[in-house]
């Protein structure tokens, strides 16, 4: 039971960010026009990825992130079977929000926006472009889980979910126009699944999770210190 638990707040945890960023992006599409812009959307990523942190956090670590999980899988903070049934519940999570997304607003907007996939802002975005970005964004959100979340000198501030929240909404500004700022393989999948569409859906597993791996792996070993131990 205590695993259904952690599944579940898995998969509603990561329903929270994709279902909010998704319907800002399509909600700036005509006929609807929200006039939101990259400021709504990245504040409505950052505000639904805090709240669901801070909601189930404490039940499951509140991952709601296949690159967390495998970049906490990669410093032996989740049992890999686990950190399996974890990435289902989020892929499910993304899938079923997408899926809410694509009822609730109008054809037009939707397919106007590709139902809010992550994908390159331009031709200028080549390939190592995206995936260095991607690889950055997502290095970045992983250090400030690590920092507010797991070290105990960060948990000491409190400040875990709002902390990881307002990564994603920094992250989300600066490399959003380049690459849809997707850090989250879930986030990318739910709405390509929808949409039927999975262009340079591989990339965006590969980088995020790189990206992650690597902070996990560099706060773990350099940054903890003996606090590793603890």
């Amino acid at each position: 039971m205590d695993i259904a638990r952690k599944l579940l707040a898995e998969a509603l945890g990561t329903f929270f960010p994709c279902f909010a960023g998704i319907g800002a992006i399509v909600s700036t599409q005509p006929p609807i026009n929200s006039g939101a812009g990259l400021v709504g959307i990245a504040l409505a990523h950052g505000l639904a990825l805090s709240i669901a942190v801070s909601n189930f956090g404490g039940i499951s670590g509140g991952h709601v992130n296949p690159g967390v999980t495998i970049g906490f899988l990669s410093t032996g903070r989740i049992a890999p079977p686990l950190a399996g049934l974890y990435i289902v519940s989020q892929l499910a999570g993304a899938t079923v929000a997408a899926a809410a997304c694509n009822f609730i607003f109008p054809a037009a907007a939707v397919d106007s926006a590709k139902l809010g996939i992550p994908l390159p802002g331009g031709d200028w975005v080549t390939l190592p472009v995206l995936l260095v970005t991607e690889f950055i964004l997502t290095f970045l959100l992983m250090t400030a889980i690590f920092g507010t979340a797991v070290d105990e000198r960060g948990k000491a501030v409190k400040i875990g979910g709002f902390g990881i929240g307002l990564t994603v909404t920094f992250d989300i500004l600066c490399g959003g126009p380049v690459t849809g700022a997707s850090m989250n393989p879930a986030r990318s999948f739910g709405p390509a699944l929808v949409h039927g569409d999975f262009q340079l859906h591989q990339w965006y597993w590969l980088a995020p999770i790189a990206g992650t791996v690597a902070a996990a792996l560099l706060y773990h070993h350099v940054l903890l210190g003996s606090e590793r131990n603890a």
